[in-house]
């Protein structure tokens, strides 16, 4: 979180907008003409009242109000330029901070999307930064204006009559006082408003993803009530900073009304006495307007800044969050060479880990090896740390104990971009975008052409199903696949990675929650690539690993069985009991198949 002085802000938002500069320095070079604009028009006023209207002299009046009118047109120009082209800056830097936000996120660690709610990240890219753009842009635009007019139509001010203007600068002291005052509280309810946003959008996401699941449970009440808990949170808030804002705005203009009753009480008795001519009195007036307005909008636009202020807390946060790379020495592509164009083997050396330094052991002093065109499968109860094994290998966590070795090289030594091109991964939970059934499966890469996607979908046998579909590989799916059967999108995922053109491949439970006919499918794409292909597998049925070079049956985070399926036969323990239970349940059923404890 950034700390310091709200300076700090602008100074980080000014860093963002340098590619704009020209546009920005145009805008600015507007101040003046308008600043000048504003000043010319009271002299103007005092000018026509006394030395025209007062005296009855007509001679020359039009040529002071055509002026007039010139002065106004000018000012309408200088601050329409400057409002166009600063806010054209600002809508330019925000652009590329959503960018930059959006690629960084991209970046961050998987381990990051674990533990943080998707809704939480998403307010950051959309609630947050449409604060800076509607909050922090426009309001310090505004306010920069308003504060430099401000000064200049005092000085303005002093030169007609010193001591009318003492009169407004009397004020000026308490008001600043109490806006400071009012303004660190909006700051702090404005931070506890950004978060109740954050929490309660992150959860209606959850909500909206889960919907069908909540309707069929009847949960519909409990939801509504833990939602309203966090729009509650969300409504007090924002009474609150309602409330300071309301207080701030009504004791400003209190004292502008205050003040120019004073200005008009004393001035009056001034042009009796002939002290003050009477186009002086009018234009004090008449700037008291110009001078409190702003101060009141001031109130308007402080409580706005502090809204983006607090945003700017919550994107800073995203900013801070540790790379995947942070921290750790890598490889550098040069340095690598041509050591990973061709995958050779893995190896897990007394490899230990957990999720966090207070939990317990996931990983047990695993050690194993994988070859090139060799099949390693996994198998265990749940919980025994096999789909943890493909974790650590797609690098979604790195903390590990022991060494990893990937061609010979560790692991945490090489960069995202560098170690997983050698893998494809066939995940449980099917992800599927609104785009067509071609851009599921090639996801847009212009590496992977129409006839590949084609081709790897023939390779899974998910073909047939696509070209009876209206559209064909041009069908578009509806959010997450939900126009498609679970078995369809299956498919669909598992021709996915298979076009990424991965060299291993790794399967995590390929045929769960699928259809008898997808699931042969599947069956049978699996056993094309245990023949084709470098393959670490997750068994959902043991009849699917039956040919791999090396089974792993896992237990508690520790390899109790090694071998291939003959060998773990023969060894007549855990391996040979599952299997002869039955080989049409999941190998993971835990409810069905207890290991053994160690």
């Amino acid at each position: 979180m950034i700390k310091g002085l709200d300076i700090d802000y602008i100074r980080r938002f000014v860093h963002f907008a340098k590619p704009y500069k020209t546009w920005g320095l145009i805008g600015i070079a507007m101040l003046p003409l308008s600043i000048a604009t504003n000043l010319l028009f009271p002299w103007l006023t005092i000018k026509i009242i006394d030395n025209y209207l007062s005296v009855g002299e007509y001679e020359g009046l039009a040529f002071l109000v055509g002026l007039m009118v010139v002065v106004v047109i000018f000012n309408y120009i200088a601050d329409s330029c400057y409002s166009y082209f600063l806010r054209k800056t600002g809508q330019y830097t925000l652009f590329d901070i959503r960018m930059l936000l959006f690629r960084r996120i991209l970046k961050l660690p998987r381990s990051y999307f674990d533990r943080t709610p998707t809704g939480v990240t998403l307010a950051r890219l959309t609630s947050d930064l449409e604060a800076i753009s509607d909050s922090f842009v426009m309001g310090v635009l505004s306010m920069v204006r308003d504060l430099i007019n401000t000064i200049a139509l005092i000085i303005l001010m002093l030169v007609i009559d010193w001591k009318l203007t003492l009169i407004v600068l009397t004020v000026f002291p308490p008001v600043l006082y109490i806006t400071k005052l009012i303004r660190n509280k909006l700051r702090s309810m404005y931070q506890i408003t950004r978060s109740a946003l954050a929490k309660g959008t992150g959860y209606l996401q959850e909500c909206l993803l889960g919907v069908k699941t909540v309707q069929l449970y009847g949960a519909e009440e409990e939801v509504e009530r833990r939602y309203a808990d966090y729009t509650q949170e969300f409504l007090q808030a924002q009474l609150k900073s309602n409330k300071y804002d309301a207080v701030l705005f009504s004791v400003i203009t209190g004292v502008t009304t205050i003040t120019i009753g004073l200005i008009i009480w004393y001035g009056s008795g001034q042009v009796v006495q002939e002290a003050v001519t009477l186009g002086v009195l009018i234009a004090f007036i008449n700037n008291m307007e110009k001078v409190f307005v702003p101060l009141r909008d001031f109130t308007g636009q402080i409580a706005a800044i502090q809204r983006s202020f607090a945003a700017f807390d919550h994107i800073d946060e995203l900013f801070q969050e540790p790379l995947e790379e942070d921290g750790r020495e890598l490889i550098s592509k040069d340095a690598l060479g041509d050591r990973l164009q061709t995958f050779q083997s893995l190896e897990f050396k007394d490899v230990s880990f957990r999720y966090a330094k207070d939990a317990p052991w996931v990983l047990k002093n695993l050690s194993f090896r994988l070859d090139k065109g060799h099949q390693l499968a996994l198998v265990g109860t749940t919980g025994s740390g096999k789909s943890t094994i493909l974790r650590l290998i797609s690098k979604v966590y790195q903390d590990y104990e022991g060494s990893i070795l990937l061609n010979g090289i560790e692991l945490s030594s090489l960069s995202i971009e560098d170690a997983m091109p050698l893998f494809s991964l066939m995940q449980q939970d099917v992800t599927l975008f609104e785009e067509s059934i071609a851009f599921n499966i090639g996801l847009g890469k212009p590496s992977i052409g129409d006839e590949q996607i084609r081709e790897a979908a023939r390779y899974v046998y998910a073909d047939g199903f696509i070209k009876a579909l209206p559209g064909g590989y041009d069908m578009a799916l509806s959010g997450n696949g939900g126009n498609l059967s679970a078995g369809q999108t299956q498919l669909i995922s598992f021709a996915r990675a298979v076009a990424q053109g991965g060299q291993v491949m790794m399967l995590d439970e390929a045929t769960s929650s699928v259809d008898s006919v997808t699931e042969n499918l599947i069956q049978r794409a699996i056993s094309r690539l245990f023949k084709e292909r470098t393959v670490i597998a997750i068994a959902h049925r043991l009849s699917t690993i039956r040919h791999s070079d090396t089974i792993l049956v896992l237990d508690q985070g520790r390899i109790v069985e090694q071998g291939n399926h003959e060998q773990l036969l023969a060894q007549n323990g855990v391996y040979a009991g599952l299997l002869q239970q039955t080989d049409d349940e999941p190998a993971s059923h835990q409810a069905r198949y207890e290991l053994p404890k160690l």
